[in-house]
């Protein structure tokens, strides 16, 4: 599970380049319940904060990168932001983003893996990231579609000393990794990764890509949210044993995403 507690290795913030701000802020608010606070005014306003319950879930931008898509970008805690850029470029990643300071709040930098993924790191200073996870309308788990289940791991867990333990899934649906972080406990896991051809990874034009998976009370329902906001579904909704009920999907930009309603305890 995700806590706000957050160690070196665990996801601590998410944020999403949206060629549209204004339409984002209304699809997030109509299918997760967020409030979006913005950081500017009109028709200039470049991004701001989603909240949900007055706590700050997520961030949102604009989209400037030229032939970037739209997606959500996962970010997680570090220590050292410069040891770390270190580490992903001795394991084979590039920096696409250098690490900066943003003011008091903290350093930043983005990288891409081996084959392409792209990731953050946050070196916590007075904001040590969302407030509220693991609950509706909150980040409950990262994914990484990757086609090199392998590398990734390589890579990953040299980068932050993750730790992977491998579970098959029903119906031969292959091998899903789960990912826990260093020194912590199995009930930690924050994340997975999944292998899928190339060929199924059109979203990224055949490189690996993370997403976030928001908890959600009535996925179903959720869904419907979706559609009715002109967003769209890959996959789902569908049960699947131990997890919960989910449904992979697309916001109206094209920004990948999965909603999940857990299976009770």
């Amino acid at each position: 599970m995700i806590t706000t507690d957050f160690v070196s290795g665990s996801p601590c913030w998410i944020d999403l380049g949206s060629p549209d701000v204004r339409a984002a802020a209304a699809f997030y608010g109509a299918v997760l319940g967020w409030d979006y606070e913005s950081m500017g005014e009109g028709e200039d306003m470049e991004g701001g904060m989603f909240r949900k319950d007055g706590k700050t879930v997520a961030g949102l931008g604009k989209l400037t990168e030229e032939n970037a898509r739209s997606a959500w970008m996962i970010y997680y805690s570090v220590t050292d932001a410069d040891a770390t850029t270190q580490a992903v470029e001795r394991a084979g990643g590039t920096v696409r983003v250098a690490t900066r300071d943003l003011d008091e709040w903290g350093r930043m930098a983005q990288y891409s893996d081996p084959l392409g993924g792209q990731f953050a790191v946050w070196q916590p200073g007075t904001n040590k990231g969302v407030e509220l996870v693991d609950e509706p309308g909150s980040l409950s788990w990262a994914e990484l579609y990757t086609s090199d289940t392998a590398a990734a791991k390589s890579f990953y867990g040299d980068v932050f000393g993750w730790r992977f333990s491998d579970m098959e899934l029903p119906g031969g649906g292959g091998t899903y990794s789960l990912i826990t972080p260093a020194g912590l406990p199995e009930e930690r896991m924050h994340g997975g990764l999944m292998e899928l051809p190339e060929e199924s990874l059109t979203l990224a034009n055949g490189r690996p890509y993370w997403h976030p998976v928001f908890a959600v009370a009535d996925c179903d329902a959720a869904v419907a949210k979706v559609t009715e906001n002109g967003g769209s579904v890959q996959m789902g909704p569908d049960d699947a044993e131990g997890v919960g009920r989910l449904a992979v999907c697309l916001d109206p930009s094209n920004a990948d995403f999965v909603l999940l309603t857990p299976a009770r305890s």
